[in-house]
């Protein structure tokens, strides 16, 4: 009985006693640290910050108050603003192809060739913007929104953004609101809204990792990458689709991911809104983007080169080459200088200066800080468009019945760029035209004909025409490359 006693007293006074300790010590307090990582993606660093977080010791019944740093728990309501005008696209196009030795001595066969992307509304009759290597090529568009389904014609593509335009006819379409792209920031909330591997209206989430992004995968002579990278994740059909913020509001068309797999990965890059607007009112108004030319080309400072050419401040961008007569070269830009600003704004990177480039027109002036061997120069650089003149241009494209294929006039940038003053190049090409049997590739420039220069796609045309025999046809390819074709005509 003694022992009994003992024991009842022995744990009363321990468990008043963890009472105690468990009140004084595992009570909520008014201050908590939080520890959190975060990449740091211009240096690829790992770091590691703290933060206080003040909570309230007892929190209020039913509060709509949120806490500092609280994380969003529901986009639907960013969800329902957006899907809507998202729109799922599909294309179909015949490839020819040849699937034997025999095939060689015989008409080559063909395939029908099925891709598919997303779109987004821009406007309630009917223009939308996807991606141009989305419809790149496409015989046959087909739009579907919701339970209805469109023919889709191109009205006009970019491939140094990747965007294009196409139109279907319809009205009172729930056309998406646009956001300012310029305003977002690293680290906010976002959806990716498209349609990857052919579902209706998926919407993922993320954040905005970083901005400004330049990662060297557009094929086009003069692109402009300066893309949102965000690690909501993009997968393939989404191409085109929309990057929307917590309002629902467009801030990017999504473009590309980083893979060695071809699914995502957690890179996503988008074309930021700005850009799209540039490009979509552009070919909208005049068939084509009216692009401004600075003239010289620049590259990122990393350690590596500023070890080799003793750059103290890695900010700003080195000019690797001016061209000749360019609005660069007339103010004095030379190669070696370092772009450190724009417009008052510090240059961090090749992406924002492509970037500011890519939403002025010609005739627009930028304010450049050029860092000349350790002393500041200010220059005022007039932009100009691809013929050097500081007016809008028009389409001057010429479609040639007789061979199959669209012409267009060397821009005189391209001219300068080749040395060549004279030059007629390929914009498209029918899949059964004549011109398609002579094997020159679309974006090359025909230059001369048996030894005789051409200046414009009617005397282009009219040469052919007149050719009997054996045929030498000068080209420059897309990277530069002089070859000369021969045919039988």
């Amino acid at each position: 009985m003694k022992q009994v006693l003992w024991s009842s007293l022995f744990g009363l006074i321990f468990g008043i006693v963890g009472a105690g300790i468990f009140y004084k010590w595992m009570q909520p307090t008014d201050n908590l640290t939080e520890q959190y990582s975060l990449t740091n993606y211009e240096n690829d660093q790992n770091r590691v910050f703290s933060r206080q977080v003040t909570l309230p010791s007892t929190p209020p019944v039913n509060s709509s108050a949120k806490l500092p740093g609280a994380i969003i728990q529901d986009f639907s309501e960013a969800s329902y603003a957006s899907t809507n005008s998202v729109v799922f696209i599909q294309t179909s196009s015949e490839v020819e192809y040849r699937g034997g030795w025999a095939d060689w001595f015989f008409e080559p066969r063909s395939r029908t060739q099925v891709g598919s992307g997303s779109g987004v509304i821009m406007t309630a009759d009917g223009y939308i913007v996807t991606n141009n290597h989305v419809i790149e090529d496409a015989d046959i568009i087909k739009v579907i929104h919701g339970k209805n389904s469109y023919s889709g014609t191109i009205v006009g593509t970019d491939p140094s953004t990747d965007l294009a335009v196409i139109k279907i006819e319809a009205n009172n379409l729930p056309k998406i609101s646009v956001s300012n792209s310029d305003v977002v920031k690293v680290g906010e909330w976002v959806l990716a809204v498209g349609n990857p591997f052919n579902l209706e209206s998926t919407v993922t989430a993320g954040i905005v990792s970083a901005k400004g992004r330049n990662i060297n995968i557009l094929r086009d002579k003069f692109p402009i990458e300066s893309f949102i990278q965000t690690d909501a994740a993009i997968n393939p059909g989404n191409s085109g689709g929309a990057l929307v913020n917590i309002k629902g509001e467009l801030i990017g068309i999504n473009t590309a991911i980083l893979s060695r797999t071809g699914s995502y990965a957690g890179y996503g890059f988008a074309v930021p809104v700005n850009i799209v607007n540039k490009v979509f009112n552009d070919i909208k108004e005049y068939g084509q983007v009216q692009k401004a030319f600075f003239g010289a080309e620049y590259m990122d400072i990393d350690s590596d080169l500023a070890g080799k050419r003793n750059i103290t401040d890695l900010s700003g961008v080195l000019v690797s080459f001016t061209l000749d007569g360019s609005s660069a070269d007339k103010v004095g830009i030379r190669k070696g200088d370092i772009l450190r600003k724009v417009n008052g704004q510090e240059i961090n990177n090749k992406g924002y200066l492509e970037e500011i480039i890519g939403n002025s027109y010609p005739g627009d002036v930028l304010s450049l800080t050029v860092d000349r061997e350790g002393k500041m120069l200010n220059k005022s650089v007039t932009l100009t468009n691809q013929e050097g003149t500081t007016d809008l241009l028009k389409k001057n494209n010429y479609y040639s019945e007789v061979f199959g294929a669209t012409f267009t006039p060397a821009p005189k940038v391209e001219r300068d760029i080749y040395g060549i003053s004279k030059g007629v190049k390929i914009v498209d090409i029918d899949k059964d035209g004549f011109f398609r049997a002579l094997d020159i590739p679309k974006n090359h420039i025909i230059t001369g004909i048996n030894g005789k220069a051409v200046e414009t796609p009617e005397e282009l045309e009219e040469i052919l025409k007149q050719v009997r025999g054996i045929v030498y046809i000068s080209v420059i390819s897309e990277n530069g490359r002089r070859m000369r074709r021969s045919y039988r005509m």
